[in-house]
């Protein structure tokens, strides 16, 4: 394309992306990661990571399989390249090596750390109850079947899986030895060397059928949330000499620079869960007995149907709320402390929708809700930044770039998410879902299942407020209350991962 052709409209977002996603940013200071959704906007949004993998998130999935990997046990006579970006370690990775055991093929592209520093060696991104590992590395894929290369796939809903594995401080890893042996041909940034291939397999933890699974982002800018997350649930080790070989040997600055800047604590802080839940493949006596099992994927697209296009009053009257787990009342407590969030979560985006309804019209068209052919196609997020961020420039609020990203893309990256199991149906999606349905069969829905909990016990208090529901299921932004606390709930049963076949 020449750009003698580009219309000014498109020049000028090709300039707003081209400065945003060139923007200088750092873990720490002034371009640190609360600077970072100011030039990228997704670094703000939802279904970002890391996360904190805490128990209450957990849902025991008997249908995930063991990580099945091809061709990771690299030839010595293979040249991998061996770099500093300014902002990790990072090797080449060849595209022989892949991924079968998920939805698509994904082809390996590279792998790199993230780790603390020498005085404090507590540097992994995934946190396991609030805890901390010394570092992690990640192996990053991209979805081969459907894109060409890694570049093309980044932006993609659907575009990228990466394993993550847990590293702690403890035994000598030969494995990690075969690259880290030449760390100081890379010690400052843009550096390169070439290593000779080894065992990729031997970085990973022994066991690869035990491990956690979630939808999130790329965890450094631009943050897109395309990636099929893979922590694995046991760590590996390395020596003390090899952690310290991380954390002290290497610069985020070039050769060149009068002031070289250490590369350590290079780890982004967990970030809010935004309705997902982590999906184990294990359950054992290991803290997991409590553990929900997530419904299979033919239960959950049934019920989605069901609430897009079926008899809303069939579904209330056939007592859906049986499908709920007896486990369900230690789930609702557990998120109590979670409802205040949400609730703020709401009114922001009630608030948004009031300051710019042109844009939210504009963010729901186009949007088949009646066909479950919604979640099948991957959202493009470069396109779609492109896209919002011209209707705010229209109307003078870029400054809402990250809250308006939200709402375009929220209600249906969520529903594609929990189709394949991977996220809680969250509260705006079901209202979006039932945007259009009869007024009176989405009330009997919610009356039959507010009844059957309260009967059971199992509604929070904030069911028992009183709350206007509009012919979408949801609520008014005009009956909205004022502070967050008083706004009531009428749906908590509505996490469709707690129940069961």
């Amino acid at each position: 394309m020449h750009f003698l052709s580009l219309t000014p409209i498109v020049l000028l977002q090709l300039t707003f992306l081209a400065v945003l996603h060139g923007a200088k940013w750092t873990y720490s200071g002034p371009e640190g990661e609360h600077h970072w959704p100011k030039n990228y906007p997704y670094c703000g949004g939802t279904f970002q990571s890391p996360i904190d993998i805490k128990s209450d998130l957990l849902r025991f999935d008997p249908s995930l399989r063991p990580i099945e990997i091809h061709n990771y046990n690299l030839s010595p006579h293979e040249q991998l390249t061996l770099g500093n970006n300014g902002h990790s370690v990072q090797i080449s990775l060849p595209s022989k090596m892949y991924i079968s055991s998920l939805p698509h093929r994904y082809t390996a592209a590279q792998l790199h750390f993230h780790w603390g520093s020498s005085n404090r060696p507590a540097g992994s991104e995934h946190t396991v109850n609030s805890k901390q590992f010394a570092a992690e590395m990640h192996v990053v894929h991209y979805n081969s079947d459907q894109y060409p290369n890694m570049s093309m796939a980044v932006d993609k809903s659907d575009g990228l899986a990466v394993l993550g594995v847990l590293i702690e401080v403890g035994e000598f890893n030969p494995a990690f030895e075969q690259f880290l042996k030449f760390i100081n041909g890379i010690k400052y940034r843009d550096q390169r060397v070439q290593v000779p291939g080894f065992n990729i397999r031997a970085l990973l933890p022994a066991r690869l059928d035990e491990y956690y699974r979630y939808d999130g982002s790329l965890t450094t800018p631009p943050c897109y949330p395309s990636v099929l997350w893979t922590v694995f649930r046991n760590h590996v080790t390395i020596s003390r000499k090899q952690f310290l070989a991380l954390a002290t040997a290497l610069y985020s600055s070039h050769a060149q620079d009068s002031a070289p800047m250490p590369m350590n604590g290079n780890f982004r802080k967990p970030q809010h869960p935004d309705s997902r839940v982590v999906l184990v493949s294990f359950k054992d006596g290991r803290g997991l007995q409590g553990t929900l099992t997530a419904a299979s994927p033919l239960t959950r697209k049934q019920i989605v149907q069901q609430l897009l296009v079926g008899d809303l009053a069939d579904l209330a009257d056939e007592g859906l709320y049986k499908l709920l787990p007896s486990g369900s009342e230690k789930l609702h407590a557990g998120k109590k402390k979670d409802l205040k969030n949400q609730q703020s979560a709401t009114l922001a985006k009630s608030k948004q929708q009031t300051l710019n309804p042109s844009l939210w019209k504009k963010s729901q068209t186009n949007r088949s809700v009646g066909k479950l052919g919604l979640a099948e196609d991957a959202l493009c997020y470069v396109s779609l930044e492109q896209r919002v961020f011209h209707q705010l420039k229209q109307s003078h609020a870029e400054n809402q770039l990250v809250q308006a990203l939200k709402d375009a893309t929220f209600p249906e990256l969520n529903l594609k998410s929990y189709l394949e199991c991977r996220s809680d149906l969250a509260l705006p999606t079901i209202r979006h879902i039932l945007r259009g349905r009869p007024t009176d069969e989405a009330l009997e829905l919610d009356r039959s299942l507010t009844k059957a909990l309260m009967n059971n016990g199992k509604v929070s208090t904030a069911i028992k407020q009183s709350v206007p529901v509009t012919k979408y299921g949801g609520f008014s932004p005009a009956t909205v209350p004022k502070k967050p606390h008083s706004q009531g709930y009428p749906h908590p049963w509505l996490l469709p991962m707690e129940w069961e076949d």
